[in-house]
């Protein structure tokens, strides 16, 4: 049985496009979670480059922006970072492919190098990013892991396929809540609230836990680590992203759906959790997965579909992107 694993996930106010700056947050905080006694550092969605601001970006600016992997400044400088600190690192980019499209990349690294990456299945901040294709599951201290960013864990299949892959640990890096959607009470938080958050923290509070943001979370992040049995390990930054204000709430849910660590300050933070392998089996999602009956609905799941994906605040044409339209 895998030993015990601490894991820190993290919260930070990128800055667009700034890729030194980001890196040099990063370092500190793996500084702050290494000297912790923590494992493994995860970063948010495109947490080396910045996110909201690349729906502006044309095809040649994406990847003026974009790198390599592994090759890439970026990997070298994550390299470089878990060496220093002994730690291993997941942290997001956007990737320069062999066939020159551009893509959305999350990555883990250690001191050795790149260990795994996967593409965004569900990219719709531009439409010039082009969708991944295939699920990624690594091994970790002995742990079975997998990567899936942001909107890829609203789509249900998603998680339970890498769950069913052999995922124990599932990293879930996001940039999302405080945006519009058909959803009652959803839309984007004022971003006078942020700068006003040292004399006036209970009104942005009420909104970074409101229906804009963590009470909606509450509502489906639970679901994916309870059902599948998994650990879900979930970052999103704090603060301004590009014009959009994010929460931070980064945290860490155990396989009963439990939350076990959070970020709850308006700072650049960490939260720890410890992952203990035994929880994995006496969880429910466990049972449920071995009293599946795919017999019975493989047809269905697998029957023909046009995927369509769309969203409030972008334009349509962006929307579309998930699809590879």
């Amino acid at each position: 049985m895998p030993r015990d694993l601490k894991i820190a996930t993290t919260q930070f106010e990128n800055r667009s496009g700034d890729k030194a700056s980001n890196l040099a947050t990063i370092n500190r905080l793996c500084a702050k979670a290494a000297e912790a006694g923590a494992d493994v550092v995860a970063f948010h969605e495109c947490s080396i480059t910045g996110y909201s601001f690349a729906r502006r970006l044309s095809k040649a600016e994406l990847w003026d922006l974009a790198e390599p992997i592994p090759t890439g400044a970026s990997i070298a400088a994550l390299t470089d970072i878990a060496r220093r600190h002994r730690i291993a690192v997941l942290a997001g980019l956007f990737e320069r492919g062999d066939d020159g499209e551009v893509y959305k990349a999350h990555v883990c690294v250690d001191g050795n190098g790149l260990k795994s990456k996967y593409r965004k299945i569900h990219p719709f901040i531009n439409p010039h990013i082009k969708p991944g294709n295939q699920y990624s599951v690594f091994e970790l201290h002995g742990w079975k892991c997998g990567m899936l960013i942001c909107y890829d864990n609203n789509v249900i299949e998603n998680v339970r396929a890498t769950a069913l892959l052999g995922a124990e640990i599932i990293f879930m890096p996001h940039v999302t809540m405080c945006t519009p959607s058909p959803r009652p009470e959803a839309g984007f938080v004022d971003p006078a609230l942020w700068h006003k958050r040292q004399s006036d923290p209970a009104s942005l509070r009420a909104e970074f836990d409101g229906p804009k943001g963590r009470a909606w979370l509450m509502k489906w992040l639970p679901a994916r680590a309870y059902d599948n049995g998994v650990y879900a390990v979930f970052s999103n930054p704090i603060g301004m992203d590009d014009d959009q204000l994010k929460n931070g709430c980064s945290m860490v849910l155990d396989p009963y759906g439990d939350v076990i660590a959070e970020c709850r300050s308006f700072d650049d933070d960490i939260a720890i959790a410890t992952c203990v392998h035994h929880k994995l089996a006496l969880a429910g999602g466990s049972r449920y997965r071995a009293a599946r009956k795919p017999e019975l609905y493989a047809h269905i799941l697998g029957a023909e579909h046009r995927s369509e994906q769309k969203v409030a605040w972008l334009p349509a044409d962006a929307s579309r992107s998930a699809s590879g339209k």
